[in-house]
């Protein structure tokens, strides 16, 4: 596993690119994507990760997986995790103090697989080098989110990515839970996600982090 400054989780081979794209990608190039985009560390903030089998972390994620499985299906039991966390990130190019935060966290019992997303504050979109305001961080390419198997059958665009809505990330959901997506990406059959629904976004607590 890579984790790269670009708000990417790599496996395999780095992701250098800072300009994101939509999924599927060409070529076999499998990674999470809490929030790709330009981010510079230079400018502030900080990307943090770890392996854990924590049984704490362990059961916490079990609990905050459950609702992404299907009912009538065993219930997620992990026994081993990777949480890759960007707190508080700059843009490429920033003349302001905007800052995101955000994070990818993988789970797994050696059989089944889970991915999980978790959004705090998202103040910005987009770096200068694609053609985001300095001052705003917003315009231009907006960030990419969620995940690319390599196989261009298995992937998943979260609803908004590459457009302006991405920023309310943090305020949406695919589990009830304001600013937490998660997947089961070990048998994943959908690669879109429903589509927007202009004027429904309405601003909820940020989740808890792992």
């Amino acid at each position: 596993l890579q984790v790269n400054n670009n708000g990417v989780v790599s496996f395999g081979t780095m992701v250098p690119e800072f300009t994101p794209q939509p999924f599927p990608l060409p070529g076999h190039r499998p990674f999470v994507a809490p929030y790709w985009a330009d981010v510079d560390t230079r400018l502030g903030g900080d990307v943090f990760y770890r392996q854990s089998r924590d049984p704490q972390l362990l059961a916490r994620l079990a609990q905050d997986l459950a609702p992404a499985v299907p009912p009538g299906d065993p219930p997620p039991r992990p026994t081993w995790a990777f949480v890759a966390t960007w707190d508080r990130v700059a843009y490429f190019g920033a003349a302001s103090d905007k800052v995101n935060t955000f994070q990818a966290v993988l789970a797994s019992d050696g059989i089944t697989c889970f991915v999980m997303l978790n959004y705090g504050d998202l103040q910005w979109t987009t770096g200068i080098a694609n053609q985001g305001d300095p001052h705003t961080g917003l315009g231009g390419i907006p960030a990419q989110a969620g995940f690319n198997s390599g196989d261009d059958v298995h992937y998943y665009n979260v609803p908004g990515s590459r457009t302006p809505t991405v920023q309310s990330l943090s305020h949406r959901s695919n589990l009830g839970v304001p600013g937490r997506w998660a997947f089961r990406v070990d048998h994943f059959e959908a690669t879109e996600g429903p589509p927007e629904t202009p004027g429904t976004l309405s601003k909820a607590p940020e989740a808890p982090w792992t």
